[in-house]
């Protein structure tokens, strides 16, 4: 339990910005997610866009930091989804495009969630 969910504590200033700066993080890697899967529907763009999105995601997980790696496992699932959604085969383009669509609302879900209780949190310490 974080320092945000206890009911009777105010939250620390660290706790606070670890928490907005996660659901800004998530919120972004969200919409990223959605224009992603807008790109990946034109077929050279789609090509492009997840090759770069891939290879960005697999140096990203060879950094020594877990959070860099996190983001890295991410891309490269991105990536490569784009990149298999146009390779011609209708079940992998749905599917793919699907899981898109999912991790995008997941983690929009994600940003909304921590965005509340960072304005929650904030509410306390005035």
């Amino acid at each position: 339990m974080n320092d945000i969910e206890k009911r009777n504590e105010i939250p620390s200033t660290s706790a606070l910005s670890k928490l907005g700066i996660t659901a800004v993080g998530y919120s972004a890697a969200g919409i990223f997610l959605f224009i992603l899967n807008i790109i990946s529907r034109f077929r050279g763009l789609g090509f492009i866009a997840g090759g770069i999105v891939l290879v960005l995601g697999i140096m990203s997980i060879a950094s020594k930091d877990p959070a860099d790696k996190k983001a890295g496992l991410l891309m490269t699932a991105a990536g490569a989804l784009t990149f298999l959604s146009k390779t011609g085969i209708p079940v992998v383009a749905a599917i793919s495009g699907t899981l898109l669509s999912i991790g995008a609302i997941g983690l929009l879900g994600l940003g909304i969630w921590n965005g509340i209780k960072f304005f929650i949190g904030l509410k306390r310490r005035s």
